[in-house]
């Protein structure tokens, strides 16, 4: 029960390290990599935004790694929650809200219909100043407006 107490906590958590990242790193000294995910300045099917997934997943394999070598404590636990919420991410931001790969387009699902207004609303700011809707599964009152 515990692992589980500490998979769910991590990842609840690591939507406000992710609006953290997101806000100070991504749009901060690591614009270089983050630019062309906004701009949509790179023409090829990856984007320099695409080494985030390698930077974001080393810490998790890091995790889980170390806690497995001690018997599957704690650490492993974190690692496995940050991978799922990775894994959460790619599903949503990069196959649903980007259509990388051209599913669920046509949905109705008010919740997935105000997280796409969300971050239509984020990449209206092409420059790395002057962003809003940093984060990534929390999505604003405002964005789950009816017609």
């Amino acid at each position: 029960m515990i692992n589980f107490l500490i998979v769910l906590a991590v990842f609840i958590g690591m939507e406000g390290a992710t609006w953290l990242i997101h806000k100070y790193v991504m749009h901060g000294f690591l614009w270089v990599l983050h630019k062309d995910h906004h701009d949509h300045s790179n023409e090829s099917a990856f984007e320099k935004n695409d080494y985030f997934f390698v930077i974001f997943a080393l810490p998790a394999i890091a995790l889980m790694y170390f806690g497995s070598l001690a018997d599957f404590n704690y650490l492993f636990y974190i690692g496995l929650s940050i991978t799922f919420y990775g894994m959460s991410y790619f599903f949503v931001h990069d196959i649903f809200i980007h259509q990388r790969i051209k599913v669920l387009r046509n949905t109705k699902n008010m919740y997935f219909l105000a997280l796409r207004r969300a971050h239509k609303q984020h990449h209206k700011h092409l420059g790395k100043l002057d962003g809003e809707c940093f984060g990534f599964l929390y999505v604003p009152k405002k964005y789950f407006k009816t017609k």
